[in-house]
């Protein structure tokens, strides 16, 4: 008698490689930019053709296209809490950010390692601070990372608390956020035109003022004229500074930190909105597809890819030092995957 044997088959599910990609070019407004949807285009391509993302996958946020979904506070805020919320261990997670970067400082009583909130600016001028970028971070699952691209200003340490790589914005003093300046450039391959990613707080004023039609706003009341503008889609550290919340601090033990940080620059840094011959780019952004060109497919770690980037950028004569924020395990682990 032949004894027959059922085998129970365990199928694990898949890795899911999912992305949010923002690009607000700001236009008609004084803080108007020219690279970042590109950016975005471009670095949607280089998911589906380099890193096998599925087009389905992949949301985009830009402000170019009012048939797109745009990049207000509330929809970035939604799409990150989406792309976090919907994925599971050993999910591929990534987030490129093109756009303005501000720093305001806090005023909450909460230490910052830098001394300041280092904020990106949505096309409604509802800011995101990195201690919302830290909250989202710490909700992705177990055996799972997040990916963060931010090419724009005071970009060193945007997701708060995590473990400096590469740069110097948690190891020095806080400084002065350096004036936008806009310049024409040699590098290495073209004349070209710079512009700063960076807001100062006057020009945020300006645009907030033109977004919401409020003239009464001012340096020392802009958490509260954000709060007042946008209500319950604020930051809620605004509405913790303004008491529409109780502040509550949590002690936060993480058994590894899941976030992956490529800035642009450093916190007291701007970094560079390039215009040339009819294009417009990031200069962190080209200078990452620069070197991921070169490694002709093949896997490059976050650290080399880092590393790469501020040598080219330095060889090409900007100014801005990029970053690397996460844990020692992740420095070395492959870019994206």
């Amino acid at each position: 008698m032949i004894r027959r044997f059922t085998t129970q088959v365990i199928k694990s599910s898949p890795t899911v490689k999912k992305a949010v990609l923002i690009g607000i070019n700001y236009p008609g407004t004084e803080g108007e930019l020219r690279g970042c949807v590109n950016d975005v285009k471009r670095m949607h391509r280089c998911l589906v053709d380099r890193f096998g993302f599925s087009e389905e996958n992949i949301t985009e946020l830009i402000d170019t296209d009012k048939s797109k979904i745009q990049p207000t506070g509330k929809n970035i805020r939604q799409a990150l809490s989406e792309l976090v919320g919907s994925s599971n261990s050993g999910d591929v997670l990534f987030v490129h950010y093109s756009g303005h970067g501000v720093r305001l400082p806090p005023e909450t009583g909460e230490d910052d390692d830098t001394g300041f909130d280092e904020c990106i600016v949505p096309c409604d001028m509802n800011n995101i601070t990195d201690d919302e970028i830290r909250e989202i971070v710490d909700k992705v699952p177990e055996d799972c990372s997040i990916t963060i691209v931010s090419d724009s200003c005071h970009s060193g340490g945007l997701i708060d608390a995590t473990k400096e790589q590469i740069g110097e914005s948690t190891t020095k003093k806080a400084g002065k956020a350096v004036k936008i300046m806009e310049i024409e450039h040699e590098d290495r391959r073209n004349r070209v035109h710079v512009v700063n990613r960076s807001l100062s707080l006057e020009s945020m004023i300006n645009m907030l003022k033109q977004e919401t039609g409020k003239d009464d706003i001012e340096v020392g009341s802009i958490r509260r004229s954000l709060l007042h503008a946008f209500g319950e889609d604020a930051s809620p550290k605004v509405q913790e500074t303004e008491g529409l919340t109780a502040t509550t601090k949590k002690q936060v033990v993480r058994k590894k930190d899941k976030g992956i940080l490529l800035s642009g620059c450093q916190t007291d840094q701007t970094s560079g909105d390039v215009r040339t011959k009819g294009q417009a780019y990031g200069a962190f952004s080209d200078a990452i597809q620069i070197i991921l060109d070169e490694t002709k497919g093949k896997k490059i770690t976050n650290k080399e890819l880092v590393l790469g980037v501020r040598e080219l950028l330095e060889y090409e004569c900007y100014p801005q030092q990029p970053g690397l924020y996460c844990s020692d395990s992740n420095a070395d682990a492959p870019f994206i995957c």
